[in-house]
C-alpha cells in the first residue's frame, strides 16, 4: 500500500479544513441564480439532505455536489486515494446511498431534486446553460 505524503496529523488538519456549506462551487451556483433572477433560500434543514439551495416558488433543491465526495462518474476529480482505500471505499458508497435516499425522500415530498457537479461550475457560460437545462421553460 503506497504512502501518504503527508502525516497523519498533517493529513487529518487538510481534511478538517475542507467544509461542507458555504463553497466557491456553491457561491457560484448562489451567484449565477441571483444573476437570473431567482430567489431562493439556503441549507433548509427541515428538507430531507438540508439541500444547499431551495427555490420554493419551484419547489425545486439544488444539492451543488464536489465531484470527489459525492463521485461524479467520469469525471477526472473523482479519483480514489491509494492509501486506506478500504475507508474511502466504504465512505464513498454511505455518501452516495445517502445522497440517492435524500433524492427519493424529496421526491416522494413532491419535490424536484436536481444534483450541479463541482466541475460544472468552473465556466460562468457552462453554469448558466446547466442552470438553464434544470428550469427548461420555467420563467422566472
Amino acid at each position: 500500500m503506497p504512502m501518504d505524503r503527508l502525516s497523519t496529523e498533517a493529513r487529518s488538519a487538510l481534511m478538517a479544513r475542507i467544509r461542507s456549506q458555504d463553497t466557491a462551487p456553491e457561491y457560484a451556483v448562489r451567484r449565477a441564480l441571483h444573476m437570473m433572477g431567482y430567489r431562493f433560500r439556503l441549507h433548509r434543514a427541515d428538507l430531507p439532505g438540508s439541500p444547499d439551495v431551495v427555490l420554493p416558488k419551484y419547489r425545486m433543491a439544488i444539492f451543488v455536489h464536489g465531484c470527489f465526495w459525492h463521485r461524479h462518474h467520469g469525471c477526472r476529480r473523482c479519483s480514489m486515494p491509494r492509501s486506506n482505500t478500504k475507508f474511502w471505499e466504504e465512505k464513498f458508497q454511505r455518501n452516495v446511498k445517502r445522497d440517492v435516499r435524500n433524492m427519493e425522500d424529496l421526491k416522494s415530498r413532491g419535490w424536484r431534486a436536481v444534483v450541479i457537479w463541482e466541475c460544472e461550475t468552473k465556466s460562468g457560460e457552462e453554469l448558466v446553460r446547466r442552470i438553464r437545462d434544470v428550469f427548461g421553460d420555467r420563467k422566472v
